[in-house]
């Protein structure tokens, strides 16, 4: 069914929206009958597979792997302030009561800093890339974490020097720049201050002005920064008050950085070699899907041992002249079949725009997969799709596999046009398939009537509130139609998206 956002009938009368929506899923059922079963011409690792019958799609497991380690959001923020208090317990260990001003101080200005050395250690893994992480909570949700954690570890690193710049003043009776100066003599401070220098570089670097006015490759290498703060400041931490006092301390400090070094290491430097050799891609074909679309097929070996689920993407970095020195972070937009993979990239910025020049036969090397929007965050029978632009790439894989018997499964698809529509045989040969729903919700962001708006998806979707919504497009787009399905009563908990511009 194709609605037309300019065309505010449907809103304005539920009923019959509920019956046009109803008599065209069923008129659209009956004349795509003859080719259940089909998905059209074959294509390398896209034709369709999977039970022929509605009851052996509706028993089919869910398509994750069981094995998986996932880490719930809700554990992961409980064990980052577990650790918190940890470190808090550690200094209480080692502060000695005082009255004394430059006790006060000093004492301030230890819990800060051992609160910030461990502020740095968690945005560090956050961004680690460790998949039971990554696809328990999701790479959109730790990058605004490790956005919002370098705020806090700056303001702790400020807070950091001003109580010890305090305190020293107070216990040898000089002003504040006097003490600047002498504290610069002793060991381990200048390490400290070129790494509150590093630490300040990559924190300015990933403010919005800052970060609009530079290349992703210039961000990328000012944010490595953060490997060198992090060096620096265990080695001042090691020579001055805040560990140095304790053995234990001195111990657990030294873990904590190994094991997160261990982590960055493997998963950000060896696993990404180990899986290029073993999988060799290359780019098989890349086709156009409308004017500013492209799909990209590769070809590889070994595939299935990624492990790739459904609604997951991963970072693509293709040998090329002008794209090597990056990787893209796209989605699937086809299930792993035949050791063959497919992307579906729409030209937003220069580097989407060269993939369309890609040849056959160009080297990829692929990391991840990464994120969590996957089947195993549904918990209801019934599921809801919304995808927005070239957000239908992973909804489309989803479409096709996730288990669902006829009724259970609608896909709504918002673009400006039909000519923005891609994929779009693909979706209603997988609808015709599977019994499930398709609707295209068609017209400008800024008509009279918006296709997205409660009342108008309420109509659409029969039952709204008792599914699962999986949610993917453009950031605005996606704010306002999670909004949307709040204010429609589908509970907050039980809508699942996630972005990948970040």
């Amino acid at each position: 069914m194709t609605i037309e956002a300019t065309d505010p009938q449907l809103a304005a009368y539920p009923a019959l929206s509920a019956y046009l929506t109803h008599q065209s899923h069923q008129s659209y059922q009956s004349q795509q009958q003859p080719q259940v079963g089909e998905l059209g011409p074959k294509r390398p690792g896209l034709d369709a597979a999977g039970p022929a019958t509605a009851e052996e799609r509706a028993a089919a497991p869910v398509p994750v792997d069981v094995r998986a380690l996932r880490i719930r959001p809700k554990v992961m923020r409980r064990g980052i302030v577990g650790g918190a208090g940890g470190v808090g317990l550690l200094w209480g260990a080692q502060a000695a009561p005082s009255a004394r001003l430059d006790a006060l101080f000093g004492s301030g200005a230890h819990l800060s800093g051992l609160l910030a050395g461990y502020g740095i250690l968690v945005m560090l893994l956050l961004m680690a890339r460790v998949p039971a992480v990554e696809h328990g909570v999701g790479a959109d949700r730790l990058a605004r974490w490790h956005a919002l954690g370098g705020r806090y570890v700056l303001s702790l690193v400020g807070a950091h020097i001003v109580l010890a710049l305090c305190g020293y003043a107070a216990h040898t009776g000089t002003d504040l720049l006097t003490s600047a100066a002498q504290l610069l003599g002793y060991g381990g401070i200048l390490a400290a201050a070129l790494g509150t220098f590093a630490l300040v570089v990559a924190g300015v670097s990933s403010v919005r002005a800052a970060r609009a006015r530079m290349s992703q490759e210039t961000w990328r290498a000012l944010h490595f920064l953060t490997y060198l703060a992090a060096a620096l400041a265990f080695a001042h931490q090691l020579v001055g008050p805040d560990v140095s006092g304790s053995p234990l301390t001195v111990w657990v400090w030294a873990m904590l950085h190994a094991t997160v070094a261990v982590l960055i290491v493997w998963y950000r430097g060896v696993v990404p070699v180990r899986q290029a050799l073993r999988h060799a891609l290359h780019v098989v074909e890349v086709r156009d899907e409308s004017p500013d679309v492209v799909s990209v097929v590769m070809r590889g070996t070994g595939l299935d041992a990624l492990r790739a689920e459904p609604g997951q993407f991963l970072r693509w970095r293709f040998v090329q002249r002008r794209l090597w020195h990056t990787s893209l972070p796209f989605s699937l937009s086809a299930p792993v079949r035949d050791d063959t993979v497919r992307i579906t990239v729409k030209a937003l910025g220069v580097h989407s725009r060269r993939i369309r020049r890609l040849r056959p036969g160009t080297r990829v090397l692929a990391t991840g997969p990464f994120g969590a929007m996957t089947a195993h965050r549904r918990t209801r029978r019934k599921v809801l799709l919304l995808a927005g632009g070239v957000g239908i790439t992973p909804m489309r894989v989803l479409f096709e596999t996730l288990p669902a018997a006829p009724g259970d499964l609608t896909l709504l698809y918002r673009a400006s046009n039909a000519a923005q529509l891609v994929l779009r045989d693909e979706l209603e040969a997988i609808a015709a398939q599977r019994g499930a729903a398709l609707h295209y919700l068609l017209g400008p962001s800024d008509a009279s009537f918006d296709p997205l708006a409660p009342q108008a998806l309420r109509n659409l979707v029969p039952g709204l509130a008792e599914h699962d919504v999986y949610l993917c497009g453009p950031g605005p787009m996606a704010e306002a139609a999670t909004a949307s399905l709040i204010r429609a009563g589908v509970p907050e908990q039980h809508i699942h998206t996630e972005q990948f511009s970040f």
